[in-house]
């Protein structure tokens, strides 16, 4: 899995899409997590897909950590892949063969994300308590 994050001159935004990744690989064993970014930070997209030929996959899942569609999500990162605009899945190629390339959808409207929103409310609130 490459996760691809914005970039940003703030480190805690580079730290957020790495440490994600990290919990993503505690998570299960079933992804490679690679982070990668499409601007300021390192490695890019660019640099992650190129290691990512050196790894033993059979798919390789691209998944942004974005809330909506925007430019990034619709012409950005289907260019760096290698897609059409819109296209969701082609192919990778890596060590003379070529496996499955899918590309996610960003987090749009999820229950997940209201779960959170009020997780984060409910932190707030505790925080005003002494």
């Amino acid at each position: 899995m490459l996760l691809v994050g914005h970039g940003s001159k703030l480190p805690y935004n580079k730290e957020l899409i790495e440490t994600t990744a990290e919990f993503i690989a505690e998570k299960t064993d079933e992804y490679i997590v690679k982070p990668g970014f499409m601007s300021i930070n390192a490695p890019t997209v660019e640099e992650q897909l190129d290691a990512f030929r050196t790894e033993d996959i059979n798919m390789l899942v691209v998944v942004p950590l974005f809330l909506a569609r925007g430019v990034h999500i619709d012409q950005d990162i289907p260019g760096i892949l290698g897609l059409p605009e819109g296209g969701r899945k082609g192919t990778f190629r890596m060590n003379g063969k070529t496996v499955p390339l899918v590309y996610a959808n960003p987090i749009g409207s999820d229950p997940l994300l209201a779960e959170l929103m009020l997780k984060n409310a409910s932190d707030a609130i505790a925080e005003l308590d002494p």
